[in-house]
């Protein structure tokens, strides 16, 4: 498994040829950027020499699609989608990412059908470029509630997403945030194919009741109460090799981004031990 890095919790960012830097120094072996912005700023191939002169790999991205919203906006962001996946490709990112919120305000039957078929859509797109959409379901339990209609949360949904897409590339993104607050055995990710698992995030909870977490309120890997090492083990035990990225959200900024990658180090050393 790679060591890898979300941007979420590490504060801002104004130098992103010292994050790649500082990331490899500290031990990191995959970063996630915003390509289309760093071939931007940098050029791409400053961008590349940077991550291949570190043994940095790219990490993932973010969709970067409104498919929950009207089908004129879904449209919109379908036409820019492949400039998108273009950039990140040159940087040789391999998975995208997004996330299923677990209650909506639409009819559930309805939105589940333009689910499936907006998330092909996008599946098709990424395709071409050998790029992996992976599926993140969200488990606090004040999202389930926060719309009209409870959705999918869980993993056993999740996979019948996954079925009704019918896109090899569609496969999950573990959380463990999510993973803890929908009380996920480690005994079901045994249970999975390790094919299916594209991408994986890590973070921590604090010592309340799991009813009261909230999605925004996550602590560091290692500084909370969320069993980690017996979630490694399990991807371990089923062959998952991805990129493992600390994904923090909260709305604490760290004294400095150094700092935070001091503390993500910390509890990555331990967690990996």
């Amino acid at each position: 498994m790679l060591r890898g890095l979300s941007q979420a919790g590490l504060g801002p960012i104004n130098d992103y040829m010292h994050y790649i830097e500082l990331a490899a120094q500290y031990g990191f072996q995959a970063v996630e950027l915003d390509a289309a912005l760093l071939i931007e700023q940098y050029g791409k191939a400053r961008v590349t020499e940077q991550l291949d002169r570190f043994r940095l790999t790219a990490g993932a991205f973010d969709l970067g699609v409104q498919w929950r919203e009207s089908e004129k906006q879904f449209q919109a962001d379908l036409l820019r989608l492949p400039a998108r996946i273009y950039a990140q490709s040159l940087l040789g990112a391999k998975v995208c990412t997004t996330y299923i919120l677990p209650s909506t305000d639409l009819s559930p039957a309805h939105f589940a059908l333009e689910t499936v078929n907006r998330l092909r859509s996008c599946a098709k797109l990424l395709q071409p470029y050998d790029i992996s959409l992976a599926l993140e379901f969200v488990g606090p339990h004040h999202l389930r509630s926060r719309w009209k209609h409870p959705f999918l949360y869980t993993l056993e949904d999740t996979l019948a997403l996954i079925d009704a897409i019918q896109m090899p590339n569609v496969g999950l993104l573990l959380d463990a945030y999510h993973c803890y607050t929908t009380a996920l055995s480690w005994e079901e990710i045994r249970s999975l194919p390790p094919s299916l698992v594209k991408y994986v995030h890590v973070n921590d909870a604090k010592p309340l009741p799991i009813k009261q977490l909230h999605d925004q309120d996550r602590l560091y890997t290692g500084e909370g109460v969320i069993d980690l090492a017996s979630f490694i083990a399990a991807l371990r035990d089923i062959g998952y090799s991805g990129i493992v990225a600390q994904e923090v959200l909260t709305s604490e900024q760290p004294p400095s981004l150094e700092d935070a990658l001091f503390r993500t180090k910390m509890g990555f050393d331990v967690l990996f031990a």
